[in-house]
């Protein structure tokens, strides 16, 4: 690394779940740039999303709070005046910038369409370039708004191609500017795919078919949804590969700006996506096809041999903290996550690592595919989950010898005890996090 203060990138996927990525070992998909990141970096395989849906996660994200300190729901708005990671940033004297999906306005789509909705100044969380949109799920149709760096209001337009590929132009105009060589930044590029609908540009849709997808073993053989998972698999694999392509853009032009050396990447998803696991689709549930996200510290090449695949279950809200120790910033003492960068900057410690990670759906969305009630759960470092409907248990699996989640042990008498040290534990991370449910008796 130079003297000078390190850059650091956040590349944001939607609905990617861990287990799709070719360094991960699914064989329906080719991801060589992404692979390239978990090769030089660090991955840790047990990340979480502690709430698996977009609204909750990315007001955790930006503010280092749980949920029910933040943004409990879909499509509530991340309370005004509320600091988020681009302060301590900005107070670092970086340049910060917000590409794509923002999502915490709180615009209600019984309104209107979201792509439309314009984002406030004051709400735009303190970057001082923000060019995005609240929500929107037409890749073939996206629009943007925003403010550049000098305060100039940018009015909507429509993005000229696919999303991914015209977000990513934005951050590479973003990145061949001439002060980037002489202030440090903090930029993200948040993408909706491979969010649905699962379509992507016909280069990478004509390269995956329906009949040609192998399953994850925990798919049942119902023929309805043997049909659905096979066919929106192949579109998802499809934006998946077109994100690892404009991935290894973003590469190519940090070497060619001469910024490589000098600049992190975290690459990370929101939430994850059943897509036919246990006969389920989407999000909000805790199966690990929704909860666990691809998380990967690399870039920066001073570090790259300073790389490996780690269980550690890192949340939504160590991210931000994460992000401003691998730039060696102080943590504010208002963000509530743990700095994980001591496994990318080994010469820092990672104290007071807990021992699990907590699991939140506070409001339940009512969409259809989804898990239409609220739950509480944990995910441990020694490899168990455990969920509680409200006042009693629902899930509990052994992660080590059942990872595909066949076994659910919650209600088996011979399991009672490990039961009670799991049920303890959540009772815990609840009372330690200020937050209300009535768990009931283990």
């Amino acid at each position: 690394m130079t003297d000078s203060k390190p850059n650091l990138i956040w590349i944001i996927s939607d609905q990617h779940r861990l287990h799709a990525l070719g360094a991960m070992g699914d064989p329906n998909l080719h991801t060589p740039n992404i692979d390239r990141l978990a090769s030089e970096g660090f991955t840790s395989t047990a990340a979480v999303a502690g709430c698996p849906l977009c609204c909750p996660f990315r007001g955790s994200l930006l503010t280092s709070r749980y949920p029910h300190h933040a943004v409990p729901g879909h499509e509530y708005p991340l309370p005004d005046g509320m600091p988020t990671v681009a302060q301590p940033f900005n107070d670092a004297g970086y340049d910060t910038a917000w590409f794509g999906k923002w999502h915490v306005d709180g615009f209600q789509e019984r309104q209107g369409r979201a792509a439309f909705h314009t984002v406030p100044r004051h709400r735009r969380g303190g970057f001082q370039t923000w060019l995005g949109y609240d929500n929107n799920n037409a890749q073939w149709d996206s629009w943007v708004h925003g403010h550049t760096a000098r305060g100039d209001e940018v009015e909507r337009y429509r993005l000229p191609g696919y999303e991914t590929d015209e977000l990513t132009n934005l951050l590479l105009e973003y990145l061949r500017q001439p002060d980037r060589k002489t202030r440090p930044f903090f930029a993200t590029i948040s993408v909706q795919p491979p969010h649905d609908p699962y379509v992507a540009p016909e280069e990478w849709m004509r390269r995956h078919t329906p009949g040609g997808v192998q399953l994850r073993p925990n798919v049942p053989p119902v023929p309805r949804v043997l049909e659905r998972t096979r066919r929106e698999l192949a579109g998802y694999y499809a934006m998946i590969e077109n994100l690892d392509w404009n991935i290894g853009r973003i590469r190519a032009a940090l070497d060619a700006t001469g910024l490589a050396d000098n600049t992190h990447i975290i690459f990370f998803s929101d939430h994850g996506d059943l897509l036919g696991s246990h006969g389920q689709f989407r999000k909000t549930a805790p199966w690990e096809e929704a909860i666990r996200i691809p998380l990967i510290i690399s870039g920066a090449g001073a570090y790259r041999h300073r790389s490996g695949f780690h269980a550690v279950p890192l949340n939504h809200v160590d991210i931000a903290p994460t992000s401003l120790g691998l730039c060696e910033l102080p943590v504010p003492g208002w963000m509530a996550g743990t700095d994980y960068s001591g496994y990318r900057i080994r010469r820092k410690p990672v104290p007071n690592e807990p021992d699990s990670a907590f699991l939140q759906l506070v409001v339940p969305t009512g969409h259809e595919d989804s898990t239409d009630r609220a739950w509480r759960g944990i995910v441990t470092r020694d490899g168990w989950k455990y969920v509680c409907l409200e006042g009693q248990p629902w899930l509990m699996f052994n992660l080590n010898e059942d990872p595909y989640e066949f076994v659910n042990l919650a209600h088996n008498t011979a399991f009672r005890a490990e039961r009670r040290r799991l049920h303890d534990r959540l009772a815990a991370w609840i009372n330690d996090t200020g937050d209300s449910f009535p768990l009931g008796p283990g």
